[in-house]
């Protein structure tokens, strides 16, 4: 037994192992003979009846297909297999813990054992034989992708249809606002056709489809989204100049009903999902693809179409609350500033103003909960719009009186307040507006004050009024100060000599040599204007 032992041992070294392996799979090699033979017959079929291929007769055969390969890999190993058509033989070596390849008897398991105790995942065991047969179907997978394209342009027209049929998204409702049920079917048939096609390939089919996604894609964005919006009215509607001079107070609603507020809200929220799970696809994508075709799949045209809607949605949404302010700000313009006897409450333009705002950003806010910073673009879109607009339309209230002034004054503080608190309004939540809302909203209504308090100062000295212009405004436009000229209702023999001293102050810095001159606001010269301006701040603090 001593003498038979070591024979035994050299007997079963792990090259006689190999080749006792290779025997075994090389008696079998007439069943791989059988099976190219097969797969090449199987495809000149194919070609030959190319057009009585249809997509449940090619599934079917890719399934019967699959199975049989799957078969093989259970009775054969596949070790011969070295010809199979997109198959690659592993380049690096076997896992070193196989005892195969452990010929010098060490115990290597020892170094690892922290390695194995930790759990780990199974891996399924590749199949060698996967694609052998089934790889001649991939010239045909046009007639899948076809059907796929087809599939998904009914299921646009279902989504149109259903759309029509069943209205937008009720206000006041859990509906109202909420992602549009359309988009989450649509993502959910992309991801059966993903999975379904990458198991039939993962090479051209897969950017075939990928094109039909983009497709669809964009056509969900134009038919169900931006085609639904609601159109833009030109008719200026809502308040009134007469009603607004009588001081009525008015309730009439802006341009967009309650309905067609939250549909916009609803279709801005389904963009938002759309650009989110689009980007997930366009990964997933790259995932399943041959990684010589990742490059090939890129969704960023369709992300930025949906970027579009929403851009568009929040427009909207700004105009329309534009516009409802729009006859508020002619009103002002058109009061006779110059005849105003005393500083009162807030006027009714501002009133007006702040209703619009109350009835309509509380909805854009409710029906924007689960987007939050597409409402903070939308309070910041507004302001950049409104802030402007109002400024030009203070320059239009012409001339104005002191006490005019000091009333445009009271009012300019009062649309400050609102606006810095906009994001929350109507809201039993206080929420802290965002830094970079409440900075546009000062900057932008501070200039409205200071404009005003330039009118309210005297004109007298020339030198003084100037200097101060330019130090409270910082701005060197002649047309702007013009215009200001024009608020104080200076004539045309003063406003020259002023304009020609300003374009000579403009380089001399308010601080320099006569910055000891500046004009204080805060402690004018003339009693008079000291006792308006203590009134006008009394009137501000007990507002506030």
């Amino acid at each position: 037994m001593s003498i038979n032992k070591p024979m035994t041992q050299s007997f079963l070294t792990l090259k006689d192992k190999k080749k006792l392996s290779c025997f075994v799979c090389h008696f079998f090699s007439p069943v791989y003979t059988l099976i190219c033979v097969f797969r090449v017959e199987l495809a000149k079929v194919m070609r030959t009846r190319a057009k009585e291929i249809e997509v449940k007769l090619l599934l079917f055969a890719i399934q019967r297909t699959t199975n049989f390969e799957g078969l093989l890999s259970k009775r054969f190993t596949g070790c011969t297999l070295t010809d199979i058509p997109g198959k690659k033989r592993p380049e690096s070596p076997l896992d070193p813990t196989n005892p195969f390849l452990d010929e010098s008897g060490e115990d290597v398991g020892a170094e690892k054992d922290e390695e194995f105790a930790k759990p780990r995942k199974p891996k399924a065991p590749d199949n060698p034989f996967h694609g052998i047969i089934s790889k001649c179907f991939e010239p045909h997978l046009y007639v899948y992708i076809e059907s796929q394209d087809r599939n998904l342009g009914e299921l646009i027209d279902r989504f149109v249809a259903d759309f029509r049929a069943q209205g937008p998204p009720k206000a006041g409702t859990e509906e109202g606002g909420a992602v549009l049920p359309s988009c989450a079917d649509l993502f959910v048939y992309y991801k059966k056709c993903m999975v379904q096609c990458s198991q039939l390939s993962t090479g051209e089919p897969m950017i075939a489809l990928t094109t039909i996604f983009q497709k669809f894609l964009r056509e969900y964005a134009w038919k169900i989204l931006s085609g639904n919006l609601p159109k833009s009215n030109s008719n200026s509607g809502g308040l009134t100049i007469t009603s607004l001079l009588k001081e009525k107070e008015v309730c009439e609603a802006a341009k967009f009903t309650v309905d067609e507020l939250c549909l916009i809200c609803s279709i801005l929220s389904t963009a938002e999902y759309c650009l989110a799970t689009t980007q997930q696809l366009e990964e997933k994508l790259k995932e399943k693809v041959d990684k010589v075709l990742v490059e090939r799949i890129n969704l960023t045209g369709e992300m930025d179409t949906f970027s579009t809607v929403i851009s568009n949605s929040i427009q909207l949404l700004v105009q329309d609350l534009d516009a409802a302010c729009d006859p508020a700000l002619n009103a002002m313009s058109k009061m006779p500033w110059q005849n105003v006897e005393h500083v009162g409450d807030q006027s009714p333009y501002v009133t007006s103003i702040i209703m619009h705002i109350k009835q309509n950003v509380p909805i854009i806010r409710d029906n924007l909960a689960s987007t939050r910073k597409y409402f903070t673009q939308f309070c910041i879109k507004f302001t950049n719009s409104f802030v402007p607009k109002f400024i030009n339309h203070l320059f239009r209230c012409k001339p104005i009186s002191m006490v005019g002034a000091e009333q445009l004054l009271l009012d300019t503080h009062s649309l400050k307040t609102v606006l810095l608190d906009l994001p929350s309004i109507g809201s039993q939540v206080l929420r802290k507006a965002p830094a970079s809302y409440t900075k546009i909203v000062v900057k932008g209504m501070t200039r409205a004050e200071m404009i005003l308090k330039v009118v309210m100062a005297p004109h007298e000295p020339p030198v003084v009024f100037v200097d101060n212009y330019i130090k409270l405004l910082a701005d060197g436009n002649p047309e702007t100060f013009q215009k200001v000229l024009d608020m104080k209702g200076l004539k045309r023999s003063e406003q020259s000599s002023m304009l020609e001293l300003f374009r000579q102050r403009l380089p001399t810095p308010p601080s320099g040599a006569d910055g000891g001159t500046s004009l204080s606001f805060s402690a004018p010269t003339p009693e008079q204007e000291s006792s308006r301006i203590r009134k006008l701040e009394k009137l501000i603090k007990k507002r506030l």
